[in-house]
């Protein structure tokens, strides 16, 4: 229970309730003020007339004089009361008298039917009419008195009748806090799902999201919470796979210390056969044994070079270097070798308009043999290697060609992919580019600097 009642959801409850409740409380005090004050006005306004309308008769019944100016006299007295009255006097013979702020168009000569119709009429309207006959009989005729009824209504119904409309603003004024209720509901959820973003965005120093505190023990909190936790698990896996990455490393270098040492006691002892005058069988199994000493010696050393680049350990120093001159010493250790393959070799370099290129020199240079290695490995078959500068707008380049059966075939021998890993990891570490194609009339690999 207690954890429902600090979740959204019941949050969500708690202002649909407070808002249906100033609803309907506001409707309940418009209605009832409404009621209340129409029914009060009401009867004041009704004693107010039967008031008015006794006063009047009053007044009439004292008469004693039924002259004009005496009846003058009388509407002279209660205009100063009511200056928007309008009174008039039909005399016995029901001739129009007398009369004091009349709007209305009445005849001069009165008949029973039309004082009748009269009377009909004005009965409880607007304005307010009340008729008295003069003196203590009815043969001096009829006195009129009328007045518009807003006149005394009093100042609460006046104001009630003119603004009636601000109840409709009163229930709009209750809708609206409704909303900003819920705007600002909203944007606190928001709110806290957007730093909840940012944190996913954000990185550590270890390129995991950070912690985020965690404020509140509802739903979000609950998101939060989860995303905690998952961070801790991430950075305890990270940690896992640095430890073993370091376990590999060991591994590997200590593999590659125990490797070469009886690699280096089997090419002594191969050494001292090959010296003997032994059988031309015997010399080539000698030979044969020494290359796979060396094959097996180079792929040690590849895969201590892939170890440490991978760890970002090896070593790299940029500096200037003329690369055409480099690129021609390299090659210089390679013709020997490729000559004793029986490859044709061709090699057509030629000077770049921009000579030096920022490399690390034995970078380069373990690049350049390790796909010339390469060609050794899988063009056999072909007999051929070539060595060439390419010059376009956008880069200059090194193409190294053969004419072997293609990296996709099936080779005898094995070891190529990591070689070709580690110039892959150091031609983007010197920020060059490469790219390989290969089919089966051969294989290109273009070494590119761009301009």
């Amino acid at each position: 229970m207690k954890r429902f009642l600090r979740s959204l959801f019941a949050k969500y409850l708690l202002f649909i309730f407070i808002a249906l409740f100033l609803v309907y409380a506001a409707y309940l005090v418009i209605v009832y003020s409404f009621l209340l004050l129409t029914e009060d006005e009401k009867l004041a306004q009704e004693e107010s007339f039967e008031q008015l309308e006794e006063e009047w008769h009053q007044a009439a019944s004292q008469v004693e004089e039924t002259s004009a100016e005496s009846i003058q006299q009388i509407f002279a007295d209660w205009q100063k009361e009511y200056p928007e009255a309008a009174m008039f006097w039909i005399n016995g013979d029901g001739v129009l008298t007398a009369e004091h702020n009349l709007n209305e168009d009445i005849p001069l000569e009165w008949d029973a039917g039309y004082t009748v119709r009269f009377i009909k009429d004005h009965y409880d309207n607007d304005p307010f009419t009340v008729v008295a006959f003069l003196g203590e009989g009815e043969s001096d005729g009829f006195v009129v008195f009328q007045l518009p009824r807003q006149v005394l209504h009093s100042p609460a119904q006046t104001v009630t009748e003119r603004y009636g409309w601000a109840s409709i603003f009163l229930t709009f004024g209750v809708v609206i806090l409704f909303l900003i209720l819920f705007f600002w509901f909203f944007r606190g959820i928001r709110k806290r799902l957007v730093q909840l973003e940012e944190a996913m965005a954000i990185r550590d120093t270890d390129g995991l999201p950070i912690l985020i505190e965690v404020k509140k023990q509802d739903e979000i909190g609950d998101l939060e919470k989860s995303f905690n936790q998952m961070v801790k698990e991430l950075r305890e896996s990270k940690q896992r796979e640095q430890e073993e990455e370091q376990l590999r490393r060991e591994l590997i270098a200590n593999l590659s210390h125990d490797l070469r040492t009886p690699l280096t006691k089997i090419n002594a002892q191969a050494f001292t056969l090959e010296k003997q005058n032994l059988p031309a069988e015997a010399q080539r199994s000698i030979q044969l044994v020494e290359k796979s000493i060396r094959d097996i010696d180079k792929l040690i050393e590849n895969l201590m070079s892939y170890t440490l680049l991978m760890a970002s350990k090896y070593q790299k120093e940029v500096e200037e270097v003329d690369i055409i001159r480099h690129v021609r010493q390299c090659l210089a250790t390679w013709y020997s070798v490729f000559e004793r393959k029986g490859f044709t070799i061709d090699m057509e370099i030629e000077p770049f308009l921009q000579k030096k290129w920022e490399i690390d020199p034995l970078w380069f240079s373990r690049i350049l043999d390790n796909l010339l290695q390469n060609v050794l490995r899988h063009a056999g078959d072909g007999k051929y290697v070539s060595v060439s500068t390419e010059s376009t707008v956008a880069y200059d380049a090194f193409v190294i060609s053969d004419r072997g059966k293609g990296m996709q075939m099936n080779s005898n021998q094995q070891g190529a992919g990591i070689g070709l890993s580690i110039v892959d990891m150091m031609v983007k570490g010197m920020g060059l580019d490469w790219k390989i194609d290969s089919s089966e009339r051969g294989t290109t690999i273009r070494i590119i600097q761009y301009r």
